[in-house]
């Protein structure tokens, strides 16, 4: 019986490790495909924004929930936007359930008595969350391109200048820029999280655009051709994350996306754990449920390549690597024992190598899009080295959590969209304390990410009697992450 179990556990934490592997595989020829990138943007067909007649409409849809702490600064901010009043469009998609409402309100009627011509559209429910209000919009809609940004977004004044120009082709159905982070150095949450979203910022998105893969538009920050989204089937609500799956049912249809890395759009990080926690279950759990969406569908289009179905499968399953990567960890330390045990198996756990050899390969991807933003030296090489491993063991310590979100969007269960709080944090002295859209709830996860803490810790331990200390950095790893994700969710509340 011990061994029909050893068997079992080893064939999954073989699998997890392959899986895991092939991932970073992906990344590694997404990195030679950024790298070998020259950027065409200069040579691409665009509008003469001198020329009154190449002039586009433009409509700026501000999709949002409860935003009391800024919506102020959003409003001032996209009232900036240079661009020609007799061709712009604001629509202000307020699904709000609070007094903020009335707030928004007046701003919008003061805006409106400078001229912009910006609507506060209000909906009698908010069935399909974020998606149903876009489409909403869309109906009234006079533009023909539809620029999006969420409540926290900053763009600059010339940022549709910089963007609609390259709809003069027309086959590209969306132009996205890249995140910037206003708050990156506010915390170790936040220096993470930016560091995660600028490696996709850089290495995905420049390097699946580079080869005309699938990429997708991040529900912000960017700008469709209102005659892809309806083409494409409009926006859907039936996932938590409607911007991949509208994104991947035009790129079904042969519209191109053109991804602007130089262009940067200013954004806050959530810095409270709760905060962070909502927006990775939302993120994962919709991944996963678009992977049961549209998985089939690129499999078997026709019009697309075996290389850019491959990228397709892996993109759309990359948040199916957290269920493996916590395998692979729930699984170690059972796993010593096994090969403590059963001599027998030694050749099974050269399979280590797979994931000592996955690190190896994410650590040099990530350094050259970490470089590409903040820059190479060795001092600068030094810090991230730091910031890796920080963020390789606080991803470590979300793995359950964003384990479950996955598991979820795998079997089809439904939930709320949840929005991210936001905090018009600006400097480092800014306190988050008082907000009241944070959770006041604890997570009931934290008790299981507590033991897995403490399990961890065993891990170490057990390295002494078995005299293997092989996966000792891996359980100090996983110690320093469930011990951070459990103490800043116990601690970091209003």
């Amino acid at each position: 019986m011990g061994l029909i179990i050893s068997y079992i556990i080893l064939a999954l934490y073989s699998i997890a490790l392959l899986l895991i592997f092939f991932y970073s595989l992906a990344q590694l020829n997404l990195l030679v495909n950024y790298l070998g990138y020259k950027r065409r943007n200069q040579t691409a067909p665009k509008f003469n924004l001198l020329d009154p007649k190449e002039i586009p409409y433009v409509t700026i849809q501000l999709p949002v929930y409860n935003e009391e702490y800024v919506m102020e600064r959003l409003l001032e901010n996209i009232a900036k936007i240079e661009y020609p009043k007799s061709k712009l469009e604001i629509q202000v998609l307020d699904d709000s359930t609070d007094e903020s409402v009335i707030d928004t309100a007046k701003w919008v009627s003061e805006l409106q008595e400078t001229g912009l011509d910006i609507q506060h559209i209000r909906r009698s429910n908010r069935q399909g969350y974020k998606a149903g209000a876009l489409k909403e919009g869309l109906e009234t809609a006079k533009g023909e391109f539809v620029a999006i940004f969420d409540a926290d977004f900053l763009p600059d004044s010339d940022w549709l200048k910089k963007t609609v120009i390259y709809f003069k082709d027309r086959e590209i159905g969306v132009v996205q820029t890249r995140w910037g982070h206003i708050n990156r150095d506010y915390s170790t949450l936040t220096r993470i999280q930016a560091f995660a979203l600028d490696a996709h910022f850089t290495l995905e998105q420049v390097g699946r655009n580079a080869k005309g893969h699938f990429i997708n538009f991040n529900g912000t920050a960017g700008i469709w051709r209102k005659e892809c989204i309806l083409d494409a089937g409009n926006w859907q609500g039936d996932t938590l994350t409607e911007d991949l799956d509208l994104s991947y049912r035009a790129q079904l249809k042969d519209w191109k996306f053109k991804y602007l890395e130089d262009v940067e759009t200013p954004a806050e990080l959530p810095v409270v754990i709760s905060a962070a926690r909502s927006q990775q279950f939302r993120w994962n759990k919709g991944g996963a449920e678009n992977f049961r969406k549209s998985v089939m569908s690129v499999v078997s289009a026709k019009n697309i390549s075996f290389k850019t179905k491959f990228h397709g499968v892996m993109h759309l399953l990359n948040s199916s690597m957290f269920l493996c990567v916590f395998l692979v960890s729930l699984l170690s330390i059972p796993a010593m024992y096994i090969k403590a045990l059963y001599p027998q198996f030694d050749i099974v756990f050269s399979m280590l190598s797979f994931f000592v050899l996955s690190t190896i390969i994410l650590f040099v991807c990530y350094w050259f899009t970490y470089k590409s933003i903040q820059g190479s030296g060795f001092d600068n090489f030094v810090e991230y080295i730091k910031i890796f491993f920080t963020f390789f063991s606080v991803a470590l310590g979300f793995s359950l959590h964003n384990s479950i979100a996955v598991l979820e969007g795998h079997w089809g269960k439904r939930s709320e969209f949840v929005r991210t709080p936001k905090f018009n944090l600006n400097n480092i002295t800014d306190s988050w304390k008082g907000n009241k859209y944070l959770a006041k709830k604890l997570s009931p996860n934290m008790i299981l990410e507590a033991l897995l803490m403490m399990y961890f810790l065993f891990g170490m331990y057990s390295a002494i009697p078995l005299n293997d200390f092989g996966l000792f950095p891996f359980h100090l790893m996983l110690f320093i992450g469930f011990g951070f994700v459990f103490t800043k969710s116990l601690t970091a509340r209003a």
